[in-house]
């Protein structure tokens, strides 16, 4: 009765987890959940005003699939401004979130058998959308001793007649690690020659910590042509709700083909999270941006330095994003078994490192206030201890 390609889909472990902690907390246990990806600030009055603003003026009805004109223009000069891109306006499209953008493309471009690359750790919802295309994930393992980031030697490695597409993630998710412009420019000299997309994920380029961000697409002509650019408003602009992602490429025919997929799927997304978008992307909210980005920074130091004062476990600094993907290979290679006895025994809820990919690990979100950032992390300082014991 199902369809085959329902069948592919594995449930998420970031959602379990979360899950099992709210059910937890209905029965009137004291939770803390550090597994949501979801910064803990409000979406800022500007953005907010903007949305009551096309409420109240009535700009409440459908528009053009791939997003109105002024929204993609506010994102072509937003990649030209930050990233010293240049897309035109036809080259985007506005889709329902990030994830929603990475659909389009995986199903406009994948075939039964076609391989993508993906290193791990890795975003729980590349290698099911790679299946649900019927494509083939290909992993490449990294680890903490080489800051979670694949070498050329690996990539080419990697690289077969089958081979589609490259997914990066730049800040990562889970890991908080970034490719500098010479670690993406030795990528990029592996893949000329080839037809091979890649999938640049830059959704917490905003989020950065002592490093600059680079773009893919912005290290030569090769890689722009071959780089199909992701990002979105949800995390920078604390607008996970309200389900703003867009993706820019040059290439006219796969923009024209993931347009007309959108057209026979979710056709545009609302309206008035067009207009709220306009002064996120135009840099109106460019000081609320960086208190958070300050914020942020300042709640990774201090639970990089706590998590490494506990025995048997350790966690390398992110340079981005708002994770910690905390090694316990000294104290258990079963991620989901730790994970589910630390939230059930101590109320602290984390997402086992199976799920990215890579066992052996958990991330740790860092998108809440300090205060229970450091009542967590002493519960798992606890619990380790009893492991130790």
């Amino acid at each position: 009765m199902l369809s085959e390609r329902i069948q592919t889909l594995s449930p998420s472990l970031t959602i379990a987890i979360t899950m099992l902690a709210q059910d937890l907390k209905k029965s009137g246990k004291d939770i803390l959940s550090f597994s949501a990806g979801e910064p803990d600030f409000g979406t800022p009055r500007r953005i907010k005003d903007e949305a009551i603003k096309a409420i109240n003026e009535g700009f409440t009805k459908y528009t053009a699939v791939p997003g109105i004109i002024e929204v993609r223009e506010a994102i072509a000069g937003k990649l030209k401004r930050d990233n010293g891109l240049d897309y035109e306006a036809s080259d985007i499209i506005v889709s329902n979130g990030a994830k929603h953008s990475l659909f389009n493309l995986f199903q406009a471009v994948i075939d039964r058998g076609d391989e993508v690359i993906i290193p791990a750790p890795y975003w729980v919802t590349y290698p099911e959308l790679v299946k649900y295309a019927f494509g083939i994930p290909v992993i490449i393992e990294t680890h903490d001793t080489s800051g979670f980031k694949i070498t050329p030697e690996q990539l080419k490695a990697a690289i077969t007649p089958k081979t589609k597409m490259l997914v990066l993630t730049t800040p990562s998710n889970p890991t908080g690690s970034i490719y500098s412009k010479e670690e993406l420019e030795a990528l990029g000299e592996v893949l000329k020659g080839t037809d091979i997309l890649i999938a640049s994920d830059e959704m917490y380029e905003k989020l950065v910590y002592g490093v600059d961000f680079v773009a893919t697409a912005s290290i030569s002509e090769d890689m722009f042509q071959r780089t199909v650019t992701i990002n979105g408003l949800s995390k920078s602009v604390a607008m996970t709700g309200w389900r703003f992602g867009y993706l820019a490429s040059p290439n006219k025919e796969l923009i024209s083909v993931m347009n007309k997929l959108q057209s026979q799927s979710t056709s545009n997304i609302n309206s008035i999270t067009q207009k709220a978008a306009i002064p996120a992307l135009n840099g109106e909210v460019d000081d609320e941006i960086e208190m958070m980005r300050k914020a942020f920074e300042g709640r990774a130091k201090e639970a990089v330095e706590l998590m490494n004062k506990i025995e048997g476990i350790s966690v390398i600094k992110p340079h981005g994003a708002f994770y910690l993907f905390v090694n316990i290979k000294e104290i258990s290679n079963d991620s989901i078994a730790f994970c589910k006895e630390l939230l059930q025994e101590t109320g602290v809820a984390v997402v086992p490192g199976i799920g990215f990919g890579s066992e052996g690990y958990f991330r740790f979100s860092f998108a809440t206030d300090m205060t229970t950032i450091r009542e967590g992390i002493r519960r798992i300082e606890k619990f380790v201890q009893g492991k130790r014991s």
